[in-house]
């Protein structure tokens, strides 16, 4: 391929360094990566990879921007709000440069789809948030020999890596055999993250494609680098393959893709609307702060600092950290309602206390964000 005056003038950075010069751009330029996540790892990813010249890029998301998105996920602005990720993704990078090859997928990435979407591409880049599509992308990957280039993200800390058994590495599951329980690790909606730490990460998963585009420098492969943006410090763990490891050991077990939720100890999803018996509506928790005479009390199981953002008057705080010190300040022989944020760790408060003994429990579905979509607007949605 031959680069155009324009495209000379717009690399033209890259082409005067000796390790990349016009050979090298024309590599970068010929490379194709699936990024799969268009959030707050993929924006930057996907920005520096359109700036830097990838010749295709591919987007994997099913998911429409929010307002809490914009914090971090930098592709996206006020007017996209409840446009599909990828389509906001799409103008943004081609903004950037038009020359990139936009493909999207806008769609969930299954077990059912995801080495058809993964085959065309050289190199894929996981800027998911979720444990199921986690192994799934890694799977997919080893099963087709293709680079993985690895991140995560939670409050301030993050991490990145390159799993390639077929270059010499390990797999994510050499690292990480089993996923941990179901709830044991908060998402970022629970948990939170510093708005710029996806940033940091997702431009260490971009150099570390352009690496691998050039055949330069020495790649994160059978290293994982750990980042804590509080102390400001780097540290890295040398990792190894795993020669029992089901996927890419030297007897592998598992030769084709599996189902990841039940993998992941997820149950799926109820075909039905049914209301779960242990769960009751915001209508009920009103009714239950109105109405003295019902004798039910609710709590709120969240943390202080999400008290402080909202919260619904009269309502005393237990957070679920700290129930297995304060629960003997509850009555066990008193009806509670239990509500979070979305119904998640009200179950989890839920499920503790019953098996302290107590009888009389319901969570709320839904939690204060349904609190504040149904009874009353004035509560802020976080």
């Amino acid at each position: 391929m031959q680069l155009s005056n324009e495209e000379v003038r717009r690399y033209s950075r890259h082409l005067i360094l000796p390790e990349v010069g016009l050979p090298g751009q024309k590599k970068i330029c010929s490379t194709s990566v699936l990024c799969i996540g268009a959030g707050g790892l993929g924006s930057p990813i996907a920005m520096y990879l359109a700036a830097a010249g990838i010749g295709k890029l591919g987007i994997v998301d099913f998911d429409n921007v929010d307002f809490s998105n914009l914090q971090r996920q930098i592709l996206h602005t006020d007017a996209d709000v409840g446009r599909p990720k990828a389509q906001s993704a799409k103008e943004t990078i081609n903004g950037i440069n038009p020359g990139v090859e936009v493909v999207l997928h806008n769609a969930r990435l299954t077990s059912e789809n995801a080495l058809e979407i993964i085959k065309p591409y050289d190199i894929v880049v996981d800027g998911t948030d979720n444990f199921p599509t986690r192994y799934l992308t890694n799977d997919a990957c080893v099963l087709l020999k293709k680079p993985n280039v690895y991140g995560s993200i939670f409050r301030f800390e993050g991490q990145a890596s390159v799993f390639a058994p077929h270059l010499g590495g390990p797999c994510y599951r050499c690292l990480y055999p089993e996923p941990p329980p179901p709830g044991m690790v908060p998402s970022c909606a629970e948990g939170g993250v510093l708005g710029v730490l996806p940033g940091i990460i997702g431009c260490i998963q971009a150099t570390e494609i352009l690496k691998l585009a050039l055949g330069k420098g020495s790649s994160l492969i059978s290293r994982l680098l750990l980042f804590n943006a509080l102390d400001m410090k780097f540290r890295e763990l040398n990792l190894r393959k795993d020669p029992q490891c089901p996927l890419c050991g030297d007897h592998p077990t598992i030769t084709k893709l599996i189902d990841y939720e039940m993998f992941c100890g997820l149950a799926p999803e109820p075909e039905t609307t049914a209301q779960n018996p242990d769960e009751v509506s915001v209508h009920d928790m009103k009714k239950a702060l109105e109405e003295p005479k019902l004798s039910v009390k609710v709590i709120d199981v969240r943390e202080p600092d999400e008290y402080e953002i909202a919260h619904v008057d009269g309502v005393p705080l237990f957070p679920l950290s700290t129930l297995p010190q304060r629960f003997t300040e509850l009555d066990a022989n008193q009806q509670y309602f239990i509500h979070c944020k979305s119904g998640v760790r009200s179950m989890k408060a839920l499920k503790f206390l019953r098996e302290q003994g107590f009888k009389y429990l319901k969570s709320v579905k839904g939690g204060i964000s349904a609190w504040a979509d149904e009874i009353d607007h004035n509560v802020p949605k976080y």
